[in-house]
């Protein structure tokens, strides 16, 4: 399966504060805040791209699941929070970038006040 969208590593790579690692007995590229994570890229077994698990809130994950094939319950996380995402290109791109947003905002709000305004450079 072909990762559609070549933007993705990119995206997550430049939220502020973000970094990320590879953990090669996972298959995944983890992106986290602060220790956090609130992405994975994961790989196939030909180690191609192939989903990316992200944090939602549940209700908006249950809509999204219900209404898009390529989103399901996170592959090996939480399924109530979690969800991952075929990177096959048939959910819309302006979706899954809301939808790595979305993660990301709730990582960073779980961290101290002060912490956030350090990570978004407000003081």
């Amino acid at each position: 399966m072909t990762n559609n969208y070549p933007w993705l590593y990119d995206c997550l790579a430049a939220k502020p504060g973000a970094h990320s690692d590879f953990k090669a007995e996972w298959g995944w590229t983890r992106y986290m805040l602060d220790g956090k994570l609130f992405a994975a890229v994961c790989k196939n077994e030909a180690g191609e791209d192939y989903i990316v698990t992200l944090k939602l809130e549940p209700t908006e994950g249950e809509l999204l699941r219900a209404t898009f094939p390529s989103v399901f319950p996170g592959y090996y996380m939480d399924k109530r929070h979690w969800n991952s995402v075929y990177l096959d290109g048939t959910l819309p791109e302006y979706i899954l970038r809301d939808v790595c947003e979305k993660s990301y905002r709730l990582i960073l709000a779980k961290l101290p006040k002060k912490r956030r305004r350090e990570i978004l450079g407000e003081g």
